[in-house]
C-alpha cells in the first residue's frame, strides 16, 4: 500500500513538473540552466571578498570595503556600457565577448597575490559583468516576448537558487584553497559566454535591429541625448530603484551591526537571507495569485514592490526589538523583491523597444548608485545614532520609490491604456 501510494506521489509530482515546464518555451530551460550554473559560480567568489583581504592579502577591513566600493562603482558604469554597446557590437559581440573576458580577469585573481593587481582585477570583475546585464535582459526580452516576464521571474527564482548553492560551496572550496573559488568562478563564467556563442548560433537569433517594435514603443535609432531626453520612460523608474537599493543596504549595514550589537551571533544575520531564499522559492503560487487577482498589470506589481518594501521597513523601524519581528520585515520585504525583480527589466523591454538594452543599463547603473550611497550613509548613522535612524530613512526611502513607481505609471498612462488587459 505505502508502494502504491509512493507511486501514486511521484507520479503527480511528474505531471506537475511537466505542466509547469510546458508552460514555457523548450528552448528557454537551456538558457535557464546556464544562467543557474553561471550564478553558482560566481557566488563562490562575492562573500569571501573581505576574507580574502584581510586574511590573504593581510589588509584592514577598511580596506576591503574600499574594494568593494571600488567594485560597485565599476558595475555602475558597466550598467551604462552595456547598454549603450548592445547595438554598436549587437547581442553575440557584446554578450559573449564580456563574459570571456570576465572569466579571464576572475582566473586572474589567482595570480594577483598583491594589492594594486587584486583591486585592478576586482574592478575589471564588476565593469565586466555589469555591461553583460542589460544585454543579456534585453536578449531575454527581445527573444520570448509573449513570455517576457515569466523568463524573468523564472530567471530570477534560478539566479536564486544558484547564489544559495554557491554560497554553500564557497566555504567548503575556499578551505581548500582560494584559488580554487576564483578558478570555479572563471570557469563557469567562460563556460557561460561559450554556451552563449553556441546558444546564438543555434537559435539563429534576431538582432533589435531588425525586430518590429510594437504601437506606444520606443523605436530606437536615436542619440544618447535624445534617448536621456525621454525621460518618462526610465527616471522615475531608475529613481524607484535606486531609492529601493538604498533601503536594502540597512540591512547588511544597520541590521547586522544591530544584532552584533545585542550580542547575537552572525549565524542569526546569515538567517534572515535563508529566510529570503526560502520565501523566493516556496512564496512563488502566492506572487502568481497576486498578479492574477490584484497586481494583474506589470506597472501595478512595480508599485506594489515599493508597498512592500515601505510596509516591511516600517514594520521594521517600530518593532526590531524582538529577533521574530526581524524574520517577519525580510519576509514583507523578500516579496517585493519577489515583484521588483522580474518586473522592471520586462517593463522597460515592452515599452522601449529597440532602445531597450539602453534604458535596461541606465536605470540598472542608476538604481545601483543606491548601493554606493547606502553603506557610508547608513555606517556612520548607526556609528552615532544607531539603529532606528537607518530604518527610518529606509522606511522613507521605500516610500519615496513608491511615489516614483506611480509616476512612471502615470507619465506612461497612454501605453497603459492600449496593454492594460495583456497579462504577462
Amino acid at each position: 500500500m505505502l508502494n502504491k501510494l509512493e507511486s501514486l506521489s511521484m507520479t503527480h509530482m511528474q505531471h506537475r513538473l511537466h505542466a509547469w515546464l510546458a508552460g514555457y518555451p523548450r528552448e528557454s530551460w537551456l538558457f535557464i540552466v546556464a544562467s543557474l550554473t553561471n550564478a553558482i559560480g560566481s557566488a563562490t567568489l562575492w562573500p569571501l571578498i573581505t576574507i580574502y583581504v584581510h586574511n590573504v592579502l593581510h589588509r584592514s577591513y577598511g580596506e576591503a570595503g574600499f574594494v568593494l566600493f571600488c567594485q560597485s562603482l565599476a558595475s555602475v558604469v558597466g550598467q551604462f556600457i552595456g547598454g549603450a554597446l548592445f547595438h554598436r557590437l549587437g547581442a553575440k559581440r557584446l554578450i559573449v565577448g564580456s563574459l570571456l573576458l570576465n572569466g579571464l580577469a576572475q582566473l586572474g585573481l589567482i595570480i594577483a597575490k598583491t594589492w594594486n593587481p587584486y583591486i585592478a582585477m576586482m574592478v575589471a570583475n564588476g565593469l565586466l559583468n555589469a555591461i553583460t546585464m542589460p544585454a543579456v535582459n534585453a536578449f531575454v526580452g527581445y527573444r520570448w516576448r509573449e513570455q517576457r516576464y515569466r523568463l524573468f521571474n523564472a530567471i530570477y527564482v534560478f539566479n536564486n537558487i544558484g547564489v544559495a548553492i554557491g554560497t554553500s560551496l564557497a566555504g567548503l572550496l575556499a578551505a581548500i584553497s582560494f584559488n580554487l573559488t576564483f578558478l570555479v568562478d572563471g570557469l563557469t563564467t567562460i563556460g557561460f559566454g561559450l554556451f552563449f556563442y553556441a546558444y546564438l548560433r543555434r537559435i539563429q537569433f534576431q538582432e533589435a535591429d531588425t525586430l518590429q517594435v510594437e504601437p506606444g514603443m520606443q523605436s530606437g535609432g536615436e542619440g544618447i541625448r535624445t534617448l536621456l531626453g525621454d525621460y518618462r520612460v526610465y527616471l522615475f523608474i531608475a529613481m524607484g530603484m535606486m531609492m529601493l537599493s538604498t533601503a536594502t543596504s540597512a540591512w547588511s549595514s544597520g541590521v547586522a551591526p544591530f544584532l552584533n550589537q545585542m550580542g547575537r551571533p552572525p549565524a542569526d544575520f546569515s538567517f534572515l537571507w535563508t529566510i529570503n531564499g526560502i520565501v523566493i522559492l516556496v512564496g512563488q503560487p502566492l506572487i502568481s495569485l497576486l498578479n492574477r487577482f490584484v497586481t494583474k498589470s506589470l506597472y501595478g506589481r512595480l508599485i506594489s514592490s515599493g508597498v512592500f518594501y515601505t510596509i516591511g521597513f516600517a514594520f521594521l523601524w517600530f518593532f526590531h526589538g524582538k529577533y521574530m519581528f526581524l524574520i517577519v520585515s525580510m519576509i514583507i520585504c523578500t516579496f517585493g523583491e519577489m515583484h521588483i525583480s522580474p518586473t522592471s527589466p520586462a517593463l522597460i523591454t515592452q515599452t522601449t523597444g529597440r532602445s531597450a538594452p539602453f534604458y535596461l543599463g541606465v536605470v540598472g547603473g542608476v538604481g545601483n548608485l543606491g548601493r554606493l550611497v547606502g553603506p557610508p550613509l547608513f555606517g556612520n548613522l548607526f556609528d552615532f545614532f544607531g539603529v532606528v535612524p537607518i530604518l527610518a530613512v529606509a522606511s522613507g526611502a521605500s516610500a519615496i520609490s513608491t511615489a516614483s513607481f506611480f509616476m512612471h505609471r502615470v507619465l506612461n498612462r497612454s501605453f497603459l491604456v492600449n496593454h492594460e488587459a495583456k497579462r504577462m
